[in-house]
């Protein structure tokens, strides 16, 4: 992976803040001596040098810095359009049937199975399209007639498969990581309660058949609820990283912080973690529980059939062109085979090869309480050696079972939610009921 910081200097980096920020507001966020007293650039440099952990911090605020720059530069539909089209067209079909088979899975979304597959498949159909005849059939898509929701599924979808390239080209279309809505501080500095959407999703899907466990939350048990918004697409230890930096500044406020995360959501919860430890950063000591719904903690079938199917066709002369198009799926999908959650799980080996699982062991964070549930369309009663899972993740997979004890995730209490889809976790009334009894002290 490359490093995001690569030849930019501290001097460069802390300059920038100072000018964003101001000496006061950085002493707010990153609580070090440098910028409480004696406040300037060189003084700083100077402590920062010297001093490790907060060079770290200060680096990671700047890493926030710049995607909320990214972030608030305003994007028009034409530009959205032909940064679609730049996708589209590189990605081929094979980009659509990855998200095609993906959200078969567990039940797509109508807008995304009638309107954006048949519009994708017709623009990337005909063959030397050009820019303007692609924008024209993609307006009713994408343009300004469309419902936010809708267009924000296809945008949801597209980073799942192909974000890690959309993030690396510069591409309009890759989805900066933010909190939506932002917190106003109109809250009670009580708990913060982070909602993690899984792969190819967004923070509106939390909402289904009426439901929303976060808002749920706020009204039975007074939580602040905060809604990630993510580039899924991109590596599960990357993104980590970022909900990392972004908890440290978010969380200031509060007393408390409890995640609850849907699919690989889960895993980016876990690597968020794991980077607030190693990173000594503050928030880490407010978590208080984790609740993992549908997660792939031990890896999902999909993605591991995909990656045997693309090796099969990689055996015979006539069929090895088709490999290249098996391989566009995105750092984020490969991450899902075996679970990954932080960089030395994808570190230096080569993603689409299939092999046995190259993981080190990432235990459950100490002194938090952590959960998980798991959903099976098996009725109730059905032996749990005969459960299936939830059309996406096996059941033992998301209770965090592995053969190995090594890879075993100890959670505090689990729960199998049966007659229920991958999706339909978001809003079955028994995940809610256990969300209740375990986060109601």
């Amino acid at each position: 992976m490359a490093d995001p910081l690569h030849g930019v200097t501290l001097e460069h980096i802390l300059t920038q803040l100072v000018d964003a920020y101001g000496f006061p507001e950085l002493a707010t966020r990153i609580p070090v001596k440098c910028f409480e007293h004696d406040a300037s650039v060189p003084s700083a440099l100077k402590f920062l040098r010297r001093t490790p952990w907060a060079r770290t911090k200060v680096e990671g605020l700047y890493l926030f810095y710049l995607r909320e720059q990214k972030r608030r530069q305003a994007r028009g539909n034409g530009g959205d359009l032909r940064g679609a089209v730049a996708a589209i067209v590189e990605a081929t079909k094979s980009v659509t049937t990855v998200v095609e088979e993906i959200h078969g899975a567990f039940g797509a979304f109508p807008v995304v199975t009638d309107l954006v597959y048949a519009t994708v498949r017709g623009v990337t159909g005909v063959v030397g399209v050009g820019v303007d005849a692609a924008v024209a059939a993609l307006a009713p898509l994408l343009g300004e007639g469309v419902a936010g929701p809708e267009r924000e599924a296809v945008l949801a979808a597209l980073n799942g498969v192909f974000g890690d390239h959309l993030e690396a080209t510069g591409n309009s279309l890759a989805i900066p990581m933010a909190i939506r809505p932002p917190l106003d501080g109109l809250h009670d500095g009580g708990t913060l309660l982070l909602l993690v959407h899984g792969s190819c999703m967004n923070d509106l899907q939390w909402s289904r058949g009426g439901h929303d466990h976060g808002r749920a939350l706020a009204r039975d048990l007074g939580f602040t609820p905060a809604y990630l918004h993510c580039n899924t697409g991109r590596h599960v230890s990357d993104n980590g990283k970022d909900v990392a930096t972004l908890l440290e500044i978010e969380s200031a406020p509060f007393r408390d912080v409890v995640v609850v995360a849907h699919s690989m959501g889960g895993l980016i919860a876990r690597s968020a973690i794991r980077t607030a430890e190693t990173s000594g950063l503050a928030w880490r000591s407010k978590l208080r529980a984790l609740v993992t719904l549908g997660t792939p903690h031990q890896g999902a079938p999909l993605e591991r059939g995909g990656n045997i199917f693309q090796s099969l066709l990689g055996k015979t002369p006539w069929s090895a062109p088709l490999q290249t198009l098996g391989r566009v799926r995105s750092a984020g999908v490969t991450d899902m085979r075996h679970g990954n959650v932080v960089d030395e799980d994808w570190q230096d080996r080569d993603r689409f090869a299939h092999g046995p699982d190259p993981r080190m062991p990432t235990p459950l964070p100490d002194g938090v309480r952590c959960y998980a549930i798991a959903g099976s369309n098996s009725a109730v009663g059905t032996a749990v050696t005969k459960l299936k899972g939830d059309n996406l993740v096996p059941v033992a997979s998301a209770l965090g079972r592995h053969r190995n004890a090594v890879f075993t995730l100890q959670f505090t209490d689990t729960k199998v939610v049966h007659a229920t889809s991958h999706l339909g976790l978001l809003s079955s009334s028994h995940v809610y009921a256990a969300l209740h009894e375990w986060l109601r002290d």
